[in-house]
């Protein structure tokens, strides 16, 4: 007789039960279960606190809706995007669904862990995963994978208060080397009820259930600029890198788009050289500045993909704030001019 697991969030159920059902393994993070076509994701924040770090857990909402963190596979050294990791960042392609669970108690009058089904998810699909710093099992700092999941169309996800990132214990500051990380876009599972479309500039489907596809763009589009620039600087011998920066009291970290260790400089990148997209920048420059040191003053800019109107120019001077845009030839603004 097959056993069965209906899959409605809000279930407590065991790893044990999911596996008799779907053929999946029971005791890594991430479980792939090849014949019922599914990976079985299973969140313990409490796992990463015993290293120091919790990077797993419900962040805040932002423009596009609910999100939930989720730290990848690899107690020691640099996480790789292979391997299990691999199996969620290829889930669409291989026509699987992502199955969260979080960890919820142990079971009554015995050892193993509940587990909470949260829903179906979906990978991000401008950035599936960010790439944090923490330590290892050994101890060692490494960078991390933390995958970046929204709930799938017409799935009510079925988390609680309790599954919030928690907040910093205290301010750090780390750098995060590669600065540049832009993963290729996902390709996100077909969904019912969802459009799938194909795109001309990028060759890769879309779907248009979560988040615009012009925003998407947009963002992709600022990624490939950093991406640029930060070739652009290596090319003339600087060194760059990015920080993760975390502020005690608070979830989640900050993390600026690149740093010039040669010249000393902050840049935030901006998609599109509009106003309130350079408003965002002088804000967000203000922010991160605060917080990291230097032997000198740290000079900050703005990365555009096309220069702006003289009027943003002059904001963007009475407010300290150099401007760098690309053009056919390279990158305008650059080097900084020294005062």
């Amino acid at each position: 007789m097959t056993t069965t697991v209906d899959l409605v969030p809000g279930l407590i159920t065991t790893r044990d039960a999911i596996a008799a059902a779907y053929g999946c393994g029971t005791f890594q993070g991430i479980e792939p279960a090849d014949e019922a076509g599914m990976v079985f994701v299973y969140s313990d924040p409490s796992a990463g606190e015993e290293y120091g770090y919790t990077f797993d857990g419900r962040a805040e909402d932002d423009e596009f809706g609910p999100l939930y963190l989720y730290t990848g596979a690899g107690a020691n050294g640099n996480q790789k995007p292979s391997g299990r990791n691999g199996s969620l960042l290829s889930h669409a392609e291989k026509g699987r669904e992502v199955h969260l669970f979080v960890a919820h108690g142990k079971v009554p009058n015995g050892g193993a862990m509940q587990q909470r089904y949260i829903g179906q998810m979906v990978l991000d699909p401008i950035k599936p995963y960010d790439i944090r710093r923490g330590p290892g099992r050994d101890g060692v700092m490494r960078n991390v994978l933390v995958f970046r999941f929204r709930p799938a169309e017409g799935t009510t996800p079925a988390w609680t208060e309790t599954d919030k990132v928690p907040a910093a214990a205290k301010t750090t500051i780390e750098i995060i080397d590669p600065a540049v990380a832009v993963p290729a876009p996902v390709v996100l599972p077909q969904q019912s009820g969802a459009k799938v479309k194909k795109t001309e500039q990028h060759s890769t489907s879309e779907t248009v259930a979560d988040i615009p596809a012009g925003q998407r763009k947009v963002l992709r589009r600022e990624g490939e600029l950093v991406t640029a620039f930060a070739a652009h600087l290596a090319a003339a011998g600087h060194k760059t890198h990015s920080f993760q920066i975390t502020i005690k009291g608070e979830p989640g970290a900050l993390t600026p788009d690149l740093y010039d260790a040669t010249d000393h400089a902050l840049y935030e990148a901006k998609g599109l050289t509009t106003r309130a997209n350079i408003r965002m920048a002088i804000g967000q420059l203000a922010d991160y500045r605060r917080h990291i040191p230097g032997p000198q003053i740290l000079r900050v800019a703005v990365l555009l993909p096309s220069e702006p109107s003289e009027d943003l120019k002059d904001l963007l001077g009475e407010e300290y704030v150099e401007l760098v845009y690309q053009t056919d030839d390279g990158f305008a603004g650059w080097p900084l001019a020294y005062n």
